[in-house]
């Protein structure tokens, strides 16, 4: 068992398992059971109570290379009183379009399960995509969340390092989307709805908010408000307060500056654009987030939790309001990918590695 401490909390770090590259995991809820996407494109659960591996089948094929290949994964609360099979599953995941091209895609299917040990995903659909497909395999974004009433779905959808496309709502690149959990624009999005005299795209109608950059982190705080994590150039990650129809400024404005050099506008030139709440330079190159809802640490109740990759930490960020202070930074040996809560209230961390392996974080 490894140990990892600050001034104002200490905590254990017990290894549970490890996982090929993996880059999200969740305990499918209800059951004592995490359920790890490898980015080269398998799906592996790791049953707490016994140890067993689960394993599945009848997964999409996914555009492995660069950032790309197999990404989230997210399962109904509202199916939590179910047995493994039968439950609904929703993937995201690079996938190649024609020629040198490809794109983010959410697809779901419902598991079939011959035990808690094999389990193949049935009925398999692809419901959203980004659009338009583009060479490149960065920036894909591609997180997953639902709604706290479970009847909308949010993608990050990254720009996909275009950068002008964020500022264009004739796609879906740079922007996060709402969706019906069938993959449909939602009635109520802010843009494409009111217009008589005129029939946008359906990739008009799915947007929620744009001008992003890559969104890696997606979560509601304690107020059910939504809130993103994303990484900035060289210089100003962001955490912002996601609101409806507002842009975000990728990449007219940023508290960074391009890789080369070359300086973009601060935040604060442009105050018709929507300024993070809280930024960092240097970069903390975010891996994920989440809110912490648990009991086992009543001190995080409440704060944002991040997984940080280059900083190799994991970073605790206060919010009162609309005011975020970062709180906390704890060191770790490898970069972290990935970061969820137990039914317990134990904090789950995924490294970002090619054997990286699953910690659970409790209270020393």
């Amino acid at each position: 068992m490894d140990s990892a401490s600050s001034s104002d909390t200490a905590f254990e770090v017990e290894q549970i398992a490890t996982f090929d590259e993996p880059w999200a995991g969740t305990f499918v809820p209800g059951l004592n059971v995490v359920v790890v996407t490898e980015k080269a494109g398998k799906l592996v659960g790791h049953d707490m109570d016994n140890g067993r591996t689960i394993s599945f089948t009848g997964l999409p094929e996914v555009d492995y290379g660069g950032q790309g290949g197999l990404g989230d994964i997210a399962f109904l609360q509202s199916e939590a009183a179910m047995p493994l099979s039968g439950r609904t599953i929703f993937l995201s995941f690079a996938e190649a379009g024609q020629g040198d091209t490809r794109g983010a895609a959410v697809g779901k299917g419902t598991l079939s399960c011959k035990d808690r040990q094999t389990c193949e995903v049935r009925d398999w659909k692809v419901i959203w995509r980004q659009s338009p497909k583009v060479s490149g395999r960065g920036h894909y974004s591609h997180r997953l969340l639902f709604s706290p009433d479970e009847q909308y779905l949010y993608v990050a959808s990254g720009e996909r390092q275009k950068m002008q496309p964020a500022q264009d709502l004739g796609n879906n690149l740079g922007s996060i989307v709402r969706l019906t959990l069938d993959g449909v624009a939602a009635t109520g999005n802010p843009f494409g709805w009111t217009d008589e005299s005129a029939t946008p795209v359906e990739e008009t109608r799915q947007v929620w908010s744009y001008g992003h950059r890559n969104i890696l982190g997606l979560d509601w705080d304690a107020q059910g408000r939504l809130w993103d994590l994303e990484h900035g150039p060289r210089g100003g990650d962001e955490l912002n307060l996601v609101l409806p129809g507002k842009n975000y400024g990728w990449p007219v404005v940023s508290n960074g500056v391009h890789y080369n050099g070359d300086a973009i506008p601060d935040h604060d030139t442009r105050p018709d654009l929507e300024a993070p709440k809280l930024s960092w330079t240097p970069v903390i190159a975010p891996g994920d987030m989440h809110f912490y809802r648990g009991d086992l640490f009543p001190e995080w109740k409440g704060d944002a939790l991040i997984a940080g990759l280059a900083t190799e930490a994991l970073i605790r960020v206060e919010i009162d309001g609309d005011t975020a202070t970062e709180a906390a930074r704890y060191g770790f040996d490898n970069r972290l990918r990935s970061v969820f809560e137990g039914p317990d209230g134990a904090v789950y961390l995924l490294e970002d590695a090619d054997k990286g392996r699953l910690l659970k974080l409790t209270p020393r």
